[in-house]
C-alpha cells in the first residue's frame, strides 16, 4: 500500500516542522545529449563539402536513440560579428540518453565514418549539452 503524506505539520518544543512528502513521486527525467560537430576541411570546396554531408548522413543517422539528426554546410551569407566561421560542415544529433550516445561513439557505423573521413579533416569541434526539459 502506497502511503503518501502531504502537508503534515509536527511542533516540537514550541518548533513547527512543516514536512512534505509525496512516496509516489516519479524520479527526474533524464535530460537529451545534444552533440554538435563541427569539421573544419582540409579541402573546403563545394564537391568535397557535399562529400562530407553525404558521409554523415550515410554513417551517422538513425542511430539508437537519436531523436534528432541533421548535417549540412557553413551558411555562407550569415556573415554577422557573432557567427563562428571556423568550419565547413556542422553535424547536429540529439540522444534520449547520454547512455545512448555512449552506444553511439562505439558503433561499427560511426567508427567507420571516422576512418573513412579523418584524413580529410583539418580540425573537429565536439560541442556536447544537456538539454533539459523535455
Amino acid at each position: 500500500m502506497r502511503r503518501i503524506l502531504l502537508g503534515s505539520v509536527l511542533v516540537i518544543g514550541g518548533l513547527a516542522v512543516y514536512s512534505v512528502t509525496n512516496s509516489g513521486a516519479a524520479p527526474a527525467k533524464e535530460p537529451m545529449i545534444g552533440h554538435m560537430v563541427y569539421f573544419q576541411l582540409n579541402d573546403n570546396s563545394d564537391d568535397t563539402v557535399k562529400k562530407m554531408v553525404a558521409a554523415c548522413d550515410k554513417y551517422l543517422k538513425s542511430h539508437p536513440g537519436e531523436v534528432f539528426y541533421a548535417a549540412g554546410s557553413l551558411a555562407k551569407e550569415m556573415n554577422r560579428p557573432v557567427n563562428d566561421r571556423d568550419w565547413d560542415v556542422a553535424l547536429h544529433l540529439v540522444f534520449k540518453t547520454k547512455a545512448d550516445l555512449d552506444k553511439y561513439a562505439e558503433a561499427p557505423r560511426h567508427l567507420q565514418f571516422i576512418e573513412e573521413n579523418k584524413a580529410g579533416w583539418k580540425k573537429v569541434r565536439v560541442f556536447d549539452s544537456l538539454i533539459e526539459g523535455r
